[in-house]
């Protein structure tokens, strides 16, 4: 089941990675519903399509904590 919840989270990142305060705000809601492996993964994913959208990289600030 967690699982699932990490992959439906990259998908809905990945959905709307076109706007970075859409993006950010599904960040912290993902915090919140992820478990803290889940969240390092996350945090390496969101660097790598950081490189190819770099107005992401703002949201990487609530993955530091």
């Amino acid at each position: 089941m967690a699982r699932a919840m990490f992959e439906y989270t990259k998908t809905v990142l990945a959905k709307v990675s076109f706007d970075a305060n859409l993006f950010c705000r599904e960040v912290k809601k993902a915090i919140q519903r992820l478990l803290p492996h889940e969240i390092e993964e996350l945090r390496l994913w969101i660097v790598d399509l950081t490189k190819q959208n770099p107005e992401l990289n703002q949201c990487l600030i609530y993955l530091n904590t």
